[in-house]
């Protein structure tokens, strides 16, 4: 009876959980082509931080899609850094990981307007490249 009793809960939970994500995605993806840089603790006896390398293709205010070889254990949690535009620790949520080598990620917090513009100022996309950076605001 403690199984059945705690299974509803669980599925409630989940449901919560998911709904809670595809509400965000009212942010359209934009594709960009940044370098982008994910890290992350290992846990093997000592706690390691490894850093693996990848490049950005998309992107919106509340999430990326990033294209790396994941060959390795990609954790739950992880830190992302846009070296480009020099965003470092962006909090991340990995969603899904496709068997192509792309990870679909949600950020921690929204991005704001200025730090995506950022990012697409230095994004080597070609629909980006007439874009300037404000240094003004």
């Amino acid at each position: 009876m403690g199984i059945q009793g705690s299974e509803p809960r669980n599925n409630y939970l989940s449901k919560e959980e998911s709904f809670m994500y595809d509400r965000e995605k009212s942010f359209p993806m934009e594709d960009t082509c940044n370098e982008a840089r994910i890290e992350f603790t290992e846990n093997g006896g000592l706690v390691n931080l490894v850093s693996r390398r990848g490049l950005i293709i998309k992107l919106s205010r509340s999430g990326a899609v990033i294209t790396m070889t994941t060959k390795f254990q990609l954790p739950r949690n992880f830190y992302l850094d846009i070296v480009s535009a020099r965003l470092p620790m962006i909090g991340c949520l990995t969603q899904r990981v496709y068997p192509n080598d792309v990870v679909e990620a949600r950020f921690l917090r929204m991005l704001s307007d200025k730090d995506l513009q950022r990012i697409f100022v230095y994004s080597t996309h070609r629909n980006h490249q007439g874009r300037t950076l404000d240094i003004y605001s």
